[in-house]
């Protein structure tokens, strides 16, 4: 078991402790060969019942442009401001869609299954990281709209958690700012 001081140097704590967004990225990006471990791997995430409640769905080329057009269809942009929604999906060559995909179970609830969904995109986001790969995890007021429902093809017992936009990192990216917390304040005794 290591003491505070070894997990304070641990070469996952450093990466864990590091993780930052980067909302832009170069047209680099994973294929879908690189990105199968790392989905096996995020798949070992906390699970209740192993009902593994989630799934993904690549986005690449013209699929990001279509869920630009959801994304339209959907708002009541116009002008300028529909060109820039409809450009939103084009920000990262590969978006990532999670989905809680709901199983029917007496023992598991819907908001457990959910944060396992959630445990996978997050898992995933530190595995693409450490891959190499920059990442953000978008979501926004279009998510759960029904022309971005369709166009994810979701059944009646799922629901979009957003998406990972995943390219390569600039390399005049800057460190990102993430404000350090007091652990006393999150951290309570009962």
């Amino acid at each position: 078991m290591l003491g505070a001081t070894d997990t304070a140097t641990s070469a996952f704590f450093q990466a864990v402790n590091h993780r930052r967004s980067y909302s832009k990225v170069t047209a680099s990006a994973p294929s879908r060969a690189e990105l199968l471990p790392l989905v096996a791997a995020a798949a070992r995430v906390a699970d209740h019942g192993a009902l593994r409640p989630w799934r993904l769905l690549e986005l690449r080329g013209n699929a990001r442009e279509r869920l630009g057009a959801a994304f339209l269809a959907a708002s009541a942009c116009e002008g300028n401001d529909a060109v820039k929604l409809a450009a939103k999906p084009l920000r990262a060559p590969l978006l990532i869609a999670v989905v809680a995909s709901r199983r029917v179970s007496f023992k598991v609830t819907d908001w457990e299954q959910d944060a396992a969904a959630a445990g996978v995109a997050h898992l995933l986001t530190l595995l693409l990281d450490d891959a190499g790969w920059g990442t953000m995890w978008r979501t926004g007021p279009l998510v759960r709209t029904g022309p971005v429902r369709d166009l994810h093809g979701l059944g009646d017992n799922e629901e979009l958690l957003g998406w990972l936009y995943v390219g390569g990192i600039p390399e005049e990216s800057k460190p990102g700012v993430r404000l350090s917390i007091d652990p006393e304040e999150f951290l309570g005794v009962l």
